[in-house]
């Protein structure tokens, strides 16, 4: 069942207060992928996706926008910084490696939807390996050479008489497995000793897959409880059950089909006249234009093609503005939307009415140590009250804002809470927000009125 514009604002308006107008343009933009895919195929090739250029102060919302509208429809998507990337030619990443980013996060998606279709299985073999580990702990390992040479080592017959009793003893263990009375009991396991990944040029290589499949794996045997070598059974099983072929197909073509690339920070690539060579701002705009234009980049999983992939940009514009970015690629973000600076509404709504608001997150985080924080309405007003004063008078850093405000209210609290302690009851009003955050929001920024 595909989202309706609506659903999705619905869907966002759980997590993010106002910024209406960019709600709107990332909805219709990923109903209208669902539209084009309803289309025949020779139009359908022809309709590319608008992309989307977000304009507004920090930490209004920009970044969480595109990440919840990801995570809606659990499309692939990338969070980039353009600050990180320099132009072809220097030392710094390649404008190439957002593209594999994306399909490595497609991979992840779609490895995870096969291992979910494989688990019960998966499930039933890993009990038959811990069953048989049990059974017959003395059992000599598998010699590399013999699996390079597709050698399987013959195990001995055994009696009539003792394959019943392994049989029934096997059906004993299951049983106790499946109501959880072997978990503590420690077992040895032989697990693939995997080599460590070495970073070259900022790009992490692991040594032992440059040989692929050539040579056996190395293992090695672990000591550890039921519970524990369960997770590493049950992983090996499925991977064993997943057909790869097909999930990295599958994964190509969510990269390219329903792929989001998020580009923060792109005022910070726009170039203004200064003075000095530019090797990180107008190059890395032309680096990224053929990538948002639509171009074929290699990658270890096959070819991928970025002419279908969503791609919203983000940035201040405080000191640069839209114009100082090269045409070409302005004209590849078509669909511009405004973000608006929080308000003291703004505020008490995030706290409020928000499915993750930070006053349900401190509470559960609280609860742990048998402190119950139970926030009133006149706490909510002080703290945004609190929050657009320090806004004002200082950095406006938006919503990150109320991050620094209770972790100064709560730090006597956090430090002195502890498991030892019985359950207390802390009720947070407005003269407590006050009397903590007293001399914040007072300290003025006297750099705004030097001339």
């Amino acid at each position: 069942m595909e989202l309706t514009p609506k659903q999705i604002v619905r869907e966002l308006d759980r997590y993010i207060i106002g910024q209406d107008e960019a709600k709107r343009a990332v909805a219709v933009a990923l109903r209208n992928r669902y539209r084009r895919g309803q289309l025949p195929e020779e139009i359908r090739d022809e309709i590319v996706p608008k992309n989307i250029l977000m304009i507004g102060p920090t930490g209004v919302g920009k970044t969480e926008i595109a990440r919840r509208l990801a995570k809606l429809v659990d499309a692939p998507f990338v969070k980039v910084e353009a600050t990180k990337f320099t132009e072809v030619g220097y030392v710094g990443r390649d404008v190439e490696s957002i593209v594999r980013d994306l399909v490595e996060a497609s991979v992840r998606i779609c490895k995870r939807k096969a291992r979910e279709a494989v688990q019960t299985r998966a499930n039933v073999l890993a009990d038959d390996r811990i069953i048989d580990i049990i059974l017959h702990p003395d059992r000599k390992p598998v010699n590399p050479i013999d699996v390079l040479l597709g050698n399987k080592p013959k195990q001995p017959e055994l009696p009539e008489s003792e394959r019943v009793r392994v049989a029934q003893r096997s059906e004993e263990l299951r049983g106790q497995l499946m109501r959880g009375e072997l978990e503590d009991l420690e077992i040895e396991v032989e697990v693939e000793d995997a080599p460590k990944d070495v970073e070259i040029n900022g790009t992490s290589v692991n040594i032992g897959s440059v040989m692929g499949d050539m040579m056996p794996k190395k293992m090695k045997k672990r000591r550890m409880k039921v519970r524990d070598a369960r997770r590493i059974l049950l992983a090996e099983e499925e991977d064993k059950l997943i057909d790869m072929d097909a999930v990295t197909e599958e994964a190509l073509r969510r990269a390219e089909q329903d792929g989001i690339v998020f580009i923060d920070e792109i005022d910070k690539v726009a170039g203004r006249a200064h003075n000095g060579p530019d090797v990180s701002r107008e190059g890395v705009q032309r680096d990224i234009l053929p990538i948002v234009e639509g171009s074929t980049v290699n990658t270890k999983y096959g070819v991928v093609k970025t002419d279908y992939m969503l791609f919203i940009a983000a940035g201040a514009f405080h000191v640069a503005k839209v114009t100082d970015l090269i045409p070409e690629l302005q004209g590849r973000f078509p669909v511009r939307v405004n973000l608006k600076p929080l308000t003291r509404e703004d505020f008490k709504a995030i706290l409020a009415q928000t499915d993750n608001a930070l006053t349900r997150q401190y509470e559960a985080l609280l609860s742990v140590d048998h402190v119950h924080l139970h926030f009133e309405d006149s706490a909510l007003d002080a703290l945004a009250e609190a929050a657009q004063t320090e806004n004002e008078t200082k950095e406006d850093i938006g919503a990150r804002r109320l991050h620094t405000l209770f972790e100064k209210m709560l730090e006597d609290i956090s430090f002195n809470a502890g498991g030892d302690m019985p359950d207390v009851d802390v009720v947070i009003n407005g003269d407590y927000v006050r009397e903590h955050l007293s001399g914040e929001g007072k300290r003025m920024d006297l750099k705004q009125y030097i001339l």
